[in-house]
């Protein structure tokens, strides 16, 4: 079984790099990994494209094969093996695919993962019905500490744990740092509870949602709250989010649609962290803003919301860079679920 996952996997990476393929161009790439024929190959391509995974292009007598949405989603990358190429040297998008959002009428996770989610929601919600209100008060605070200090942290502020958690316990900012870093914490703080006063808000993306959250986690920073209109790019890769207000304001409309399409909020929540990072549709904040919504659409949803404590920035940043230029989720997918289940494990937040 793993050897056929394994011949799959190439199968993928082959023609996400040439675009398209013959049978006969796959197997000759193929046999430099295994030997196998060319009847092995006809027979492996006919699977995949009968799970979706790829499609067939007829060009008169001549059959070619390109990989589906769906096979590119959930196509296993391994992030920092391709984050280690060069950015001019990576073979990913360098553009937004305006066929990405429209393609997704699927789920996002096997059956085994959302058996592990559930199970992890089932011991969250056992947790937090034994809490006191006292202990709830202290684990809401914990949390909003923990989340307001991981999320801005990726983005690149320098604020510690416990010089986070004296900033919003008792509004003492940390010496030889920036008031930005200070705003951007307490804007976290802020964004956590207008999404717990206002859960039946976010029972999915909205344009209206998303630039109120927006709006709040840019609360005195000088940052334009409206929809971008000029261009932007993202740092160690050659993606490049779009430019066009209209073409942004149209590519939200797409996501939100593909997330009410979606069955469970741990879909809705994953598209969402992984959509608003991919569109960029604001000056800044795109990755705060898409880490907020998620957790909205989790309590929104009666879920547990993610604080991003237990995960690197690091793996973070080659998880989003990976979906910007291969539009695989499975590695922003691996730490959804790792966060996920950290969260039920070290949180009981009752009455969200």
């Amino acid at each position: 079984m793993k050897q056929k996952y394994s011949r799959q996997q190439k199968i993928i990476d082959y023609l996400l790099q040439k675009g398209q393929g013959k049978s006969a161009d796959i197997h000759n790439y193929l046999i430099n990994y295994e030997n196998l024929s060319l009847i092995t190959v006809k027979r492996e391509l006919s699977s995949m494209v009968n799970q979706g995974l790829l499609t067939i292009k007829k060009a008169g007598a001549a059959t070619s094969y390109t990989v589906t949405t769906y096979g590119r989603l959930l196509w296993e990358v391994d992030p920092q093996q391709y984050c280690q190429i060069e950015p001019d040297q990576r073979w990913g998008n360098t553009s937004y695919n305006f066929n990405l959002f429209s393609a997704i009428n699927f789920c996002l996770f096997t059956p085994q993962e959302y058996q592990e989610l559930e199970q992890a929601t089932a011991i969250y919600k056992e947790r937090a019905a034994k809490v006191s209100p006292t202990i709830n008060r202290k684990e809401l605070e914990r949390f909003i500490i923990e989340l307001s200090w991981k999320s801005s942290k990726i983005e690149g502020n320098t604020y510690s744990l416990l010089d986070t958690e004296r900033l919003l316990k008792y509004g003492l900012e940390a010496p030889h740092h920036t008031k930005e870093e200070a705003t951007i914490i307490i804007n976290h703080k802020r964004a956590f509870e207008f999404i717990m006063e206002h859960q039946e808000f976010f029972q999915t993306l909205t344009r209206v949602n998303l630039e109120e959250l927006h709006k709040i986690l840019m609360q005195d920073l000088t940052i334009n709250n409206n929809l971008r209109t000029i261009g932007v790019g993202v740092t160690g890769s050659r993606y490049r989010p779009l430019d066009n207000k209209y073409q942004i304001a149209e590519a939200l409309e797409d996501l939100s649609q593909a997330i009410t399409r979606l069955k469970t909020g741990y879909d809705k929540a994953l598209l969402t962290l992984a959509g608003i990072s991919y569109i960029q549709p604001f000056e800044d904040g795109n990755k705060r803003t898409s880490r907020l919504m998620a957790n909205a659409i989790l309590l929104a949803h009666n879920l547990a919301p993610l604080s991003y404590r237990s995960v690197s920035e690091e793996e973070y940043k080659e998880a989003t860079l990976v979906f910007y230029e291969l539009n695989s989720i499975v590695p922003l997918k691996t730490i959804f679920i790792g966060q996920y289940e950290f969260a039920a494990n070290n949180y009981a937040l009752a009455n969200l």
